[in-house]
């Protein structure tokens, strides 16, 4: 019995701490469980009827619609579809923002849910199937659960909710802008002005755990393509010509030293890959062209200009001495996705208190991006995955996001909306320091 009341006293000043800084986690808890049937069905409606990014029509609508009935002060259009609503709370504080992405991608849905996507579309010019297989349905659907929450116990929250349901994180159409950079462009992060922001992502883990880590998260995610011009001759006369071919494989194997022996990997991973060479139609012609595609990624800033920098004067200088010419144009992608350390610190014990501390744990870098990155620049930010692959299945073997049979276990959608409403309201009833 001692030792019991001893452990109750040293346990009291957390507890007390805790209820503290978030009085209203008991109602959260409670508001989460009741509205679960209606997140999942939200969560099913946006995943049958996907749209791509800066297309988001009526997916836009249906958040518009609920925001508005749920006394949101609404404004629709950010960004081409973008929705942003915000909840005055019944008290003076700071200002939080949850950000859910909304766009789908041009893929053909090949699992058997009953609610599985059969939505046609066009994307740069060509018929594509539709199909939320990264998981964006997912993230609504808890941003409009934990917006829910929210509105129901507006009067006593100390400060403001913003929520950024964003298109085309996946990036806009050929010849458009859009995402989150534009977003931004255009006043998300003002009127009222956002202190903080939090998001989050679903990934292949077992459903239910959470992973995240301070700094870099995610890496900064950039397209290349290299022109190489030769001399068109004959196959069976090569010395007539300048053949890019061989140039262009050159240029592949040398940029292949970037990482290798120009980046110090044990402060900061990268990676440059060569996705695509296209170059010549017939057997017995050396062509006048070719073109590599390629993709940067890395999580340090300086690492990145570098790399791009290594990249330009390997392909120009070995094409150069080879006879032939090179040209380099980047298409500039997201930056890396870095947790804002002070602020992850604060709130990872929030994630520990909603999943469970053995649910919870520091993941790995991983070389996927996010335009989250963009908001991160601007304010403290804090990203993290929640894990959606069925329990008893090994999520190495399960699909990945992006995969054609990409299927989310929704016993992670609660986690989600409590994770959410919490991290916003813990950070609101924090003490500024």
């Amino acid at each position: 019995m001692q030792l019991v009341i001893a452990t109750l006293v040293l346990l009291l000043p957390s507890l007390a701490a805790a209820q503290q800084a978030n009085p209203l986690a008991g109602q959260v808890d409670r508001l989460t469980q009741e509205l679960t049937p209606r997140v999942v069905e939200w969560r099913r409606d946006f995943h049958q009827h996907p749209e791509l990014g800066n297309r988001e029509t009526r997916t836009a609508k249906v958040i518009a619609d609920e925001l508005t009935r749920l006394g949101y002060e609404v404004t629709t259009g950010v960004a081409h579809t973008g929705v942003v609503a915000v909840l005055k709370g019944g008290r003076p504080g700071r200002v939080v923002a949850l950000r859910s992405d909304m766009d789908a991608l041009p893929v053909v849905e090949q699992g058997d849910l009953p609610f599985k996507s059969i939505a046609k579309s066009t994307w740069n010019g060509q018929e594509v199937g539709v199909m939320h297989a990264c998981g964006h349905d997912n993230h609504m659907a808890m941003l409009l659960g934990a917006a829910t929450i929210f509105a129901r116990m507006r009067d006593q929250i100390p400060g403001s909710i913003k929520l950024v349901f964003q298109p085309a994180e996946e990036g806009p159409p050929a010849g458009e802008q859009g995402g989150a950079e534009l977003m931004i462009k255009e006043g998300v992060l003002d009127n009222p002005k956002v202190d903080a922001i939090f998001g989050l992502h679903v990934f292949p883990m077992t459903a239910g755990t959470i992973e995240y880590r301070s700094g870099p998260l995610m890496a900064s995610g950039d397209g290349f393509t290299i022109r190489i011009k030769g001399r068109q001759t004959h196959g069976a006369v090569p010395w007539g010509g300048v053949d890019p071919i061989v140039v262009g494989s050159q240029i592949v194997m040398a940029l292949q030293t970037i990482v290798s022996r120009s980046v110090n990997i044990t402060e900061a991973p990268a990676v440059v890959t060569i996705g695509a060479f296209n170059g010549g139609n017939r057997f017995n012609i050396v062509p006048e062209t070719v073109e590599l595609l390629g993709t940067v990624r890395a999580f340090n800033e300086d690492v990145r200009k570098d790399i791009h920098r290594r990249i330009r004067d390997i392909a120009t200088k070995t094409a150069e001495g080879l006879g032939a010419t090179a040209e380099i144009s980047y298409g500039i992608g997201y930056p890396a996705t870095i947790n804002d350390a002070t602020l992850t610190e604060q709130m990872a014990p929030t994630l520990r208190r909603v999943a469970g501390g053995e649910n919870v744990k520091i993941g790995p870098l991983t070389g996927t991006a996010e335009d989250f990155s963009f908001y991160q620049h601007k304010v403290p930010g804090m990203f993290f995955f929640l894990g959606v692959t069925p329990k008893g299945v090994d999520p190495k073997t399960a699909p990945q996001n992006h995969s054609p049979l990409f299927a989310a276990d929704e016993s992670a959608l609660p986690v989600g909306v409590r994770a959410l409403t919490n991290l916003a309201l813990d950070y609101l009833y924090t003490p500024v320091k």
